[in-house]
């Protein structure tokens, strides 16, 4: 195994973490260490002897730090390959000493976006002399170790220490090397694109592994969770108070219930079984949403996924906690509620932000994918008949009624294609999700619904083709549904649901989940 025996190491970098100690222990070891402007500066305030960049190119900084490390007798030091005679030689003539170690990190450019920070003082932080520093020893990794983060600098240190830097250590080194300048123009690349476009020209995607998974959707799939570079969904910043760790199928079902949860302003339990609601409910409080919500369909329900959009708390948890789940969401939980489900301690308690809503939705193919925005309900207040809806019947539809079509259509739009959706006092009574019929998806939310359809509304994720499906829906005592419009058969639909005496709402926007 190859060691390169560290003598000169250049340090430049942007977050100062850790650097003096690093230094402190470099120097220890008899390393020469060379330091731009300000890194320099915090090594020599320590104590440490250093020598600046410029001592060494003969340059001063320029265009206000700018130009400071963009110097052949820099990179050529870092470059050399140093099995090349005809390199060492170059080396030589310009009297040049190699550099066997650089230390450095990039001008906090991600973080800059993150405050807020204006165009000109965004690109201000885009690093130039930095980038091309970590690019070049990582290219040189043979010879060189690169170091760019505070979280190397112990196994660095002890390496150092031990006798050098060992061919795997530099080449695990370079590896998260290109990864870093990959990820920072990637988030340059997203800044400057028209990210707000419906189809971005370009997109650029960096994603850093979070977690490991046991598997994923079956035991025979390996898996691991990652975040995208520069973004943080709910999931990232969670506080899970108890339970295993949470699977891929978890943090799917998960995604999926919080995010329907979240489309109301009132108390509303949504149970996901599959990444498909299977009770929705919503109450005055979130103890009665919640037993309604598990009415709607228990043997589903039967380890799912809960998602509350208010607190947890103790009346609430002892219903639950009569039932089998795999994971609960809210956005907090009370001390009550802690106590009581700290007896079941496989289940999973998580408190979540608010999901939302602006980011791009990936779908794989092979070799590519497939992008859109997400698909948003959007409700206006309530009461209010929403934007494009228009009622195209003859039975009118009142505000209670258009109340919970609302409701029913919110469902609708977050549940697979083909969805039909049955509603009763504000709370779903059969959901008829993934068909591959609608009149099939009806039969279904119907058999679940049974008596429960008599009053009850419907919500269609799209149009009906034919007459069938509203035939069926008026048959089991449906009084209303809402559906997007826009089949060549609209007549013969709107004709079924005057004969059945339903209100009928056309939305014009249909709500597709695949």
């Amino acid at each position: 195994m190859n060691r390169t025996n560290v003598r000169r190491a250049l340090l430049s970098v942007s977050d100062k973490t850790g650097l003096v100690d690093l230094a402190g222990r470099l120097v220890s070891a008899g390393i020469e260490l060379v330091a731009s402007g300000g890194t320099a500066g915090t090594i020599r305030e320590a104590g440490l002897p250093v020598t600046p960049v410029d001592a060494i190119t003969g340059s001063a900084e320029m265009l206000d730090g700018r130009v400071k490390t963009l110097h052949p007798s820099v990179h050529g030091a870092i470059l050399a390959d140093l099995g090349n005679p005809d390199h060492r030689k170059q080396l030589y003539d310009r009297d040049l000493i190699p550099i066997q170690l650089v230390v450095a990190n990039l001008y906090p450019f991600e973080a800059g976006l993150a405050r807020g920070v204006s165009d000109d003082e965004a690109i201000e932080l885009i690093d130039i002399g930095g980038p091309a520093m970590v690019r070049a020893a990582a290219k040189n990794h043979k010879w060189v170790g690169i170091v760019t983060s505070p979280d190397q600098y112990d196994e660095v240190a002890e390496a150092i220490a031990a006798g050098g830097l060992d061919d795997d250590l530099r080449r695990r080194l370079a590896r998260a090397a290109f990864y870093l300048t990959a990820r920072y123009d990637a988030t340059i690349v997203r800044w400057l694109e028209d990210m707000s476009d419906e189809a971005p020209k370009r997109m650029v995607l960096a994603f850093d592994r979070v977690a490991e998974l046991r598997y994923g959707e079956n035991p025979h799939q390996a898996a691991a969770l990652y975040a995208e570079s520069g973004r943080a969904g709910w999931w990232l910043s969670m506080e899970q108070l108890q339970g295993k760790a949470m699977s891929f199928n978890n943090y799917l079902d998960t995604e999926a219930a919080w995010r329907l949860a979240n489309e109301f302003t009132y108390p509303t339990a949504v149970i996901v079984k599959h990444a498909n609601p299977c009770g929705v409910a919503g109450r005055d409080s979130i103890e009665e949403a919640f037993a309604a919500a598990w009415e709607c369909d228990p043997l589903s329900a039967f380890g799912g996924v809960i998602a509350l959009n208010r607190a947890l708390d103790g009346p609430t948890a002892e219903r639950i906690a009569k039932n089998f789940v795999e994971v609960i969401i809210a956005p907090h939980v009370d001390d009550d509620a802690r106590e009581i489900l700290a007896k079941k301690k496989n289940l999973r308690v998580l408190i979540a932000d608010v999901p939302g809503a602006a980011d791009l939705d990936l779908r794989r193919i092979e070799d590519g994918f497939v992008a859109q925005k997400r698909d948003s309900v959007g409700m206006p207040a309530a009461g209010k008949m929403p934007e494009n809806w228009e009622s195209v019947g003859e039975r009118p539809t009142s505000a209670d009624l258009l109340d919970e079509l609302r409701f029913a259509w919110t469902v609708a739009a977050h549940t697979k294609s083909n969805a039909i959706v049955v509603v009763k006092e504000r709370a779903a009574v059969g959901i008829g999700a993934g068909d591959q019929s609608r009149v099939g998806a009806a039969k279904r939310a119907l058999s679940q619904a049974g008596d429960r359809a008599q009053g009850a509304v419907v919500a269609s994720d799209g149009f009906f083709p034919f007459r069938d499906g509203i035939d069926q829906l008026g048959e089991a005592g449906v009084v209303a549904v809402v559906e997007p419009g826009g089949s060549m058969r609209d007549d013969e639909v709107v004709d079924a649901a005057n004969e059945h005496e339903m209100a009928i709402v056309f939305t014009g926007k249909r709500h597709f989940k695949h």
